[in-house]
């Protein structure tokens, strides 16, 4: 079931992305034909249970979702949209019809259909949408200070998710759009170097060029590999209990989204930050996230905090019995 819906999700968005689609979407303009596509595979509604009329699949399942998502620099906030129902699913809330969007300053606010807020630790509460303050990120995407309307339905999320199950599963979301954006900026500069030629050699015969585009591929495969091992553990012990490698995979999305916007900035030169190329959309994209969700800096602090508090003979044994598989 994954690998259909990657494929599905990998040629839409294959089809209606681009820099002219996302120049439209950081003008303010919703996405309506996207988003009528994305409905149709009925990614809103990937980590909802079958029961409650989703597809029931896992957090490792959306995790590769989000990857493909933010590879095309996120042309839409399907992924948003699949975190908020997913969390309110799980906290007993039935999912409503449209774009589902989370926090008080809320990716795409102004759009949603409904607010989920965490008005108390292990608790949710879904809103109607009240008024909505536009506001921007680095990427123009819309990050809008929400009022909430009125209250739709409220529950109790299970223990395995714990107090912070929004913060978590922000936090995992984002490392999984910079693993998509990482590969993208890649390929993109492994196709420029390929391509374009300096002194009559391709960039790419230069070894100072192929030390550089070995880096990000290294970066590339960390941060891939780190949010992955973090989902299962969300699978296998809720996010809560996945805490530590959450915290993990967004540290290591961070430092590869700074070492990825600059390294492929300089084997682009100029043309890589022009408005018109995609790369400039990706990067903006990458600086954007790495903030989103807590930044490596917060959630290292989080780790070294916690590690110093169990004690340095703790540390081996905490993290060999981790069973992530």
């Amino acid at each position: 079931m994954r690998a259909i819906i990657l494929e599905q999700v990998d040629r839409l968005l294959a089809a209606q992305s681009g820099a002219a689609a996302l120049r439209r979407l950081e003008a303010g303009e919703w996405p309506e034909e996207l988003w009528e596509a994305l409905e149709g595979l009925g990614l809103p509604l990937l980590l909802v249970p079958e029961e409650l009329g989703g597809i029931g699949l896992g957090w490792a399942d959306a995790a590769a979702v989000w990857q493909v998502i933010g590879r095309y620099a996120a042309p839409a906030p399907v992924a948003e949209c699949m975190l908020a129902n997913g969390l309110a699913a799980a906290a007993g809330i039935e999912p409503r019809g449209g774009f589902s969007s989370f926090g008080q300053t809320a990716p795409f606010g102004r759009f949603a259909a409904q607010l989920l807020l965490e008005p108390a630790p292990g608790r949710l509460a879904l809103h109607a949408p009240g008024a909505a303050t536009p506001g921007q990120n680095i990427a123009r995407e819309p990050r809008d200070a929400m009022t909430p309307g009125p209250l739709l339905a409220e529950g109790a999320l299970p223990n395995s998710h714990g107090p912070r199950a929004l913060r978590l599963g922000h936090a995992l979301l984002r490392a999984a759009l910079i693993a998509g954006a990482v590969e993208h900026a890649l390929a993109l500069a492994v196709d420029w170097a390929n391509t374009r030629k300096q002194f009559g050699r391709a960039l790419a015969k230069f070894q100072a060029i192929q030390q550089q585009l070995a880096v990000v591929a290294s970066e590339a495969a960390a941060v891939s590999v780190a949010v992955s091992a973090a989902a299962r553990a969300v699978d296998s012990r809720g996010l809560e209990g996945a805490s530590f490698e959450i915290a993990c995979a967004k540290v290591v999305a961070g430092e590869a989204a700074q070492t990825t916007a600059a390294t492929v900035h300089q084997v682009f030169a100029a043309i890589g930050i022009t408005e018109d190329h995609e790369l400039h959309h990706t990067t903006r994209r990458l600086w954007s996230w790495r903030d989103e969700g807590g930044s490596e800096r917060a959630w290292a602090g989080e780790i070294g905090r916690n590690t110093l508090a169990q004690g340095g003979a703790a540390l081996w044994p905490d993290i060999t019995a981790r069973d992530i598989s």
